[in-house]
């Protein structure tokens, strides 16, 4: 299946760049650390992961693991190449009562 709604997709602002790409951030900075290693993404790269991601949520398939009060809960997996360097990503999105798939994570997998 699809994502519902992934024509629509939204990625917050700052998910990629303060979050997934982000050395400094808690959370994000062992993500960051795996992009690095793992395909030579830097934060420098946020719009080409960015346009990616999005291009996912459009094509990609969409696999659903659980509803939060927020809405229904999916995971797309999608291969990546950059610089000549492939790895195989997993994004997490959340969909919403107004139906608009929304960024919650990105990680090499």
């Amino acid at each position: 299946m699809r994502l519902p709604g992934g024509g629509q997709a939204v990625v917050p602002e700052g998910k990629i760049e303060a979050y997934c790409l982000s050395a400094d951030h808690p959370e994000g900075r062992h993500k960051a650390r795996v992009f690095a290693s793992a395909l030579g993404l830097t934060r420098a790269d946020a719009p080409y992961l960015k346009r990616r991601l999005l291009e996912a949520a459009r094509e990609a398939e969409a696999e659903p693991f659980g509803t939060t009060p927020f809405g229904t809960l999916y995971r797309v997996r999608f291969m990546l190449e950059f610089r000549g360097r492939t790895a195989l990503i997993r994004s997490g999105w959340i969909v919403g009562s107004d139906g608009v798939p929304r960024l919650t994570t990105a990680m090499v997998e």
